[in-house]
């Protein structure tokens, strides 16, 4: 009996993520609704934050507690599908319209390019679960690492309003197919914290804190930019 629960608790903790992925969701459809200080996709912005941490804990609790299954392989990935798929073309929809009718409740043409971003992501979920050779790293740009970006970009867009349709379709497609293209990216799991080991990332965090310091939320979107960069020149160390 004891076991069982043991062994329920990284997929409860999964269950947790797609609750913030779909909460998310709904406040992506109440974009430019103010609920006290944040509007409704600040408020998305939080909880895709918080389905981060879920997605972060679920794979920490399942190694610590010996409590891997296939069954929070397949629910880990459906969830995150949820919470860094669909929440942020939600939110990127919401977005294009803004900029283009002055109001999240009407529809231009052009946000249906966000679309995009859930149908690479399930693509890429689907070729992660069965691909043996990312174990110790990953074969394009992981979803989280998308939903991120995303984020940072949106916040960018609110701050400097320099909205254009055709770089934002661009910059959909790019991050798009980066999530299942073959550039190999090296994962963010510490095996140990000998610095010569984790050169990257330790680089890495020490740049997002820069990042988010100077340029608040609007940050995040750097971080990843530098992530892909890193991969791309750095050491090649697991």
């Amino acid at each position: 009996m004891l076991r069982r629960i043991i062994n329920s608790i990284p997929n409860t903790i999964t269950s947790l993520n797609l609750i913030s992925g779909a909460i998310a969701c709904i406040f992506a459809f109440h974009y430019s609704d103010s609920f006290g200080p944040l509007f409704g996709y600040q408020w998305a912005f939080v909880f895709i934050g918080l389905a981060a941490v879920f997605d972060f804990c679920d794979g920490a609790s399942a190694r610590l507690l010996h409590a891997y299954s296939d069954l929070g392989k397949e629910l880990d990935s459906l969830s995150d599908l949820v919470s860094f798929g669909l929440a942020p073309s939600l939110i990127l929809f919401n977005t294009i319209n803004y900029f283009n009718t002055g109001s999240a409740y009407e529809i231009s043409p052009w946000a249906f390019i966000a679309l995009l971003i859930p149908v690479m992501g399930a693509l890429r979920l689907a070729k992660f679960n069965i691909d043996t050779r990312q174990t110790t790293s990953f074969i394009g740009l992981p979803i989280p690492a998308c939903a991120i970006f995303w984020i940072g970009l949106v916040g960018w867009l609110h701050r400097t309003e320099a909205f254009n349709n055709f770089a934002v379709a661009a910059v959909i497609i790019l991050m798009s197919l980066m999530m299942v293209s073959s550039l190999r990216m090296f994962s963010l799991k510490f095996k140990n914290f000998a610095f010569q080991e984790n050169f990257r990332r330790y680089m890495l965090i020490l740049a997002a804190i820069l990042f988010v310091i100077t340029d608040g939320v609007c940050g995040l979107g750097w971080t990843i930019v530098f992530y892909m960069l890193l991969s791309l020149v750095g050491r090649k160390e697991a």
